[in-house]
């Protein structure tokens, strides 16, 4: 990991910088498979799912038979472990509605705001070295609490043209309506645009790699809404001489195997625990299956020492990261103040691990440098909020003046007209 000491606020924007490509490298890809998928619909699907998972067969919806078949295989402590997630993320999603908003502005006239469904979703989950089965339960949970009527999931298939056994039996556990297997800018178009298997839906969520990422944000351009441009994983840790140092480089490392275009960054006011969080983390580098990727990502992490908490509070807003660990003695200095983040990990014992499994709080988040306008998945992020207003012939006569006088000033007459007239129609009855 890079050592960096003390480092002027105006050199933090360039060695924050994410390890990512442009979207210039990736956009000509995009849309390019875009534009082939829009014109030529499953057979486009069917061309980039060979090229790029090797696998081609007649129909991509996952069966029913298919589902039965991953659920008997599941372990029965994996089964209870899903449930046992599902079960706190269904609290604390549950606990996130909220009830109708109704106010009466001035005499007559009554407003209110509902939430409603968006009534199709669609479901990224990422496959290949790492399926995410757990993203299953941070997606669809929220999902059916909110009522959507369609959700669609799309995941990769492995080399044997099957989607991993717990992706399936968690999608089948929360209620998913359709599961298709198909991966990458392909299902991304595919639900964009709407193909013979693939519906097409009003929102897109989900991580992914950068590709998925630019597909993402791409599709936006075609009228369908995404969660946010959520990209490689990230995590930043602030701690001091009260961090355990073999619970920080577990951390670190949680998150570096996710991927080699990850990054992890440690911010200390002591050089005694950098130096031994980077012994830890070599240690610890040695005994994991997934090395060759927690090693390239490590790479691009950062180790940075600064002189106390304000300094260390300044850097990491200016960061934004996606998971911030707080591991001080005054950990309620950080609590109160930090303005961006995705979520956030209090304390010794409260481990990233726990955010993206089973305390119930939701692991698909903002990175990038994203947290600084967007909020992590949420339960409103399955919901649109829906005014309502209801005016009397009082309360027409209250207002009325004030909509004719602003609407004639704008020099919009017709806007002014319709409540000239029934405000003349109040005066006859």
């Amino acid at each position: 990991m890079n050592k960096i000491f003390n480092p002027k606020p105006e050199t933090w924007s360039s060695i924050l910088k994410r390890p990512t490509q442009t979207i210039g490298d990736i956009e000509a890809t995009v849309k390019e498979i875009f534009k082939e998928i829009q014109a030529n619909g499953d057979e486009a699907v069917a061309k980039y799912t060979l090229q790029f998972d090797g696998v081609n067969f007649e129909n991509i919806e996952v069966s029913p038979s298919e589902i039965e078949e991953a659920i008997a295989t599941i372990p029965e402590d994996l089964k209870n472990a899903i449930q046992l997630a599902k079960s706190n993320i269904e609290k604390f999603h549950f606990a996130q509605k909220t009830a109708k908003v109704e106010v009466t502005t001035a005499e007559g006239v009554q407003c209110w705001q509902e939430k409603r469904p968006i009534q199709k979703v669609g479901l990224y989950i990422p496959g290949g070295t790492a399926p995410l089965f757990s993203t299953v339960l941070m997606l669809a949970v929220p999902a059916n609490i909110a009522g959507c009527n369609e959700i669609v999931l799309c995941s990769p298939p492995d080399k044997t043209g099957k989607i991993n056994p717990a992706i399936l039996y968690a999608a089948n556990l929360c209620g998913v309506t359709k599961i298709l297997k198909v991966g990458g800018i392909q299902a991304i178009a595919g639900m964009t645009f709407g193909t013979k298997s693939i519906p097409k839906v009003y929102k897109i969520f989900g991580p992914g790699n950068q590709f998925v990422t630019v597909a993402k944000q791409l599709a936006t351009q075609y009228g369908v809404a995404i969660d946010m441009p959520a990209g490689p994983s990230e995590l930043l840790i602030v701690a001091d001489d009260t961090a355990v140092p073999a619970f920080i480089a577990s951390d670190l490392l949680s998150q570096a195997e996710h991927g080699t275009d990850s990054q992890v960054i440690l911010v200390s006011t002591s050089l005694e625990l950098i130096d031994e969080v980077e012994e830890e983390v070599q240690k610890q580098l040695e005994v994991l299956p997934r090395k060759a990727i927690a090693e390239k990502a490590i790479a691009n992490s950062k180790l940075i020492f600064v002189e106390n908490d304000k300094i260390a509070l300044e850097l990491i807003d200016e960061y934004g990261p996606e998971h911030f660990i707080i591991c001080t003695k005054d950990e309620d200095f950080y609590v109160r103040n930090i303005g961006n983040a995705g979520s956030v990990f209090i304390g010794n014992y409260t481990p990233e691990s726990a955010g993206d499994y089973a305390s119930g709080t939701n692991h698909t988040l903002p990175t990038n440098g994203y947290a600084k306008n967007y909020s992590g998945v949420n339960l409103d992020s399955f919901t649109k909020s829906m005014t309502f207003q209801k005016i009397s012939e009082n309360g027409i006569q209250n207002i009325g003046k004030a909509i004719e006088i602003m609407a004639e000033a704008e020099g919009l007459q017709a806007h002014k007209n319709a409540v000239t007239l029934r405000l003349a129609s109040c005066k006859i009855s």
